[in-house]
């Protein structure tokens, strides 16, 4: 298990590797033409966080997960219980064999650092032109507009496959990326999809 909440946290941190190119002034390749099927591309109407029934049942009678340090909030089912939390990275778990994960990361940033969410949703046009993402689109949720997408299954069933969903705040003060991501093997998402969906779509957030 914990292998495999390593192999989770690594690929957070490949998510956020185009963050270091905007540091640096590069931006991340952006595809031309269609990027296919499950693609949202209306920055200015954003789809408001609305779960499904079945999403909405998936966490029904669950906990809350707070992160005070943080302003955040989200409904996890029952029975999830706290991995990690730190000042900036938040880890919750689903029990059992073929665990999910709610893995949720803060990247503070400079004052001046351009609160620009669209290189992020290009990057991931050009990963969903490439196959590696299934579903892709601008979410609202709690007020706050992010990007939000799903990849495809990954080759090998025990490979992780993630839901993610980011956005830049400006909390206490400080602009921050925030990083929400909900993650199992390959094998077993389907079966824990509703309650991804319904712990993203349940988040309260400051900003």
């Amino acid at each position: 298990m914990k292998q495999i909440a390593l192999v989770l946290m690594i690929g957070l941190a490949l998510s956020l590797c185009n963050l270091s190119e905007r540091l640096h002034g590069k931006k991340p390749d952006a595809g031309s033409g269609s990027a296919g099927g499950g693609v949202s591309d209306n920055a200015s109407q954003p789809e408001h966080a609305q779960p499904t029934a079945a999403q909405s049942a998936a966490i029904a009678g669950g906990r809350q997960a707070e992160w005070g340090r943080q302003g955040m909030t989200f409904t996890v089912p029952s029975g999830w219980t706290e991995a990690q939390q730190e000042s900036q990275n938040l880890m919750w778990r689903s029990p059992g064999a073929g665990a999910a994960s709610l893995i949720v990361s803060i990247s503070p940033l400079a004052d001046e650092f351009p609160m620009d969410i669209q290189p992020f949703f290009d990057q991931a046009k050009t990963r969903a032109k490439n196959g590696e993402v299934d579903e892709l689109k601008w979410v609202e949720i709690d007020g706050l507009k992010g990007v939000q997408f799903r990849e495809t299954p990954p080759e090998h069933a025990d490979g992780p496959r993630r839901l993610q969903w980011m956005a830049y705040r400006k909390y206490t003060g400080q602009v921050q990326l925030v990083n929400v991501m909900l993650a199992s093997e390959g094998k077993d998402f389907e079966r824990h999809k509703d309650a991804m969906y319904g712990i993203l779509y349940s988040l309260k957030i400051t900003h």
